[in-house]
């Protein structure tokens, strides 16, 4: 009598399929999507094809996040970056009721600050598109090629602690990606674990 019920359990068990399919995956075309920014402009990844694209899952109050910040890495590499055909988006997806929710004036001030200068800050406060990337966790970096290839995903360094001093001594695989893609070379190390807050989304 039950049998007239597995047809429809069938096409939404590959209509999920479809989903996962369709998420952020290295080797595979990055995901497009559409956030506001601080100032309510919307912002699309697809604009910026021809350039390559660091995406930076972002929280403020994550302590990983502080090190990265408050030793000027993250910063500096904004900086670095700004000015040779590589745009810095910065996303934050932590959900409006969760107690490390920032509204876009204490974001703002909070980059001033940092003296931080990502080409975007990105509001994903629904979590669609960090969701979309499987981005897990603050920091959580992504580096797209001016093709629109996801090349890397994984941690910014090797150094997996909140301490400061690491950044002097770590490995940044971001950077190695970067500049091995920017030399059109194949990304060695294209996933790592990545590590920090977790990403909280609603």
């Amino acid at each position: 009598m039950q049998k007239p019920l597995m047809v429809p359990i069938l096409i939404l068990l590959a209509a999920f399929s479809g989903i996962a399919f369709a998420a952020a995956s290295v080797g595979k075309a990055a995901p497009d999507f559409m956030l506001t920014d601080l100032g309510g402009k919307p912002v699309k990844l697809a604009d910026f094809k021809g350039k390559h694209v660091i995406l930076e899952w972002h929280n403020p109050n994550c302590p990983f996040v502080m090190k990265h910040y408050d030793s000027g890495n993250i910063p500096g590499l904004q900086n670095k970056y700004d000015a040779i055909d590589t745009v810095w988006l910065s996303i934050n997806s932590t959900h409006p009721g969760h107690q490390d929710y920032m509204n876009g004036e204490q974001l703002k001030r909070y980059l001033a600050e940092k003296k931080a200068s990502p080409d975007a800050y990105l509001v994903d406060a629904d979590g669609t598109v960090g969701m979309e990337y499987a981005a897990r966790t603050t920091p959580h970096m992504y580096v797209i090629s001016p093709a629109g290839v996801l090349v890397y995903a994984g941690a910014i360094d090797d150094k997996r602690s909140t301490s400061l001093e690491d950044v002097k001594t770590a490995r940044n695989y971001l950077v190695a990606a970067l500049e091995e893609s920017k030399a059109g070379k194949a990304v060695l190390i294209a996933t790592t674990p990545p590590y920090g807050c977790s990403v909280k989304y609603r």
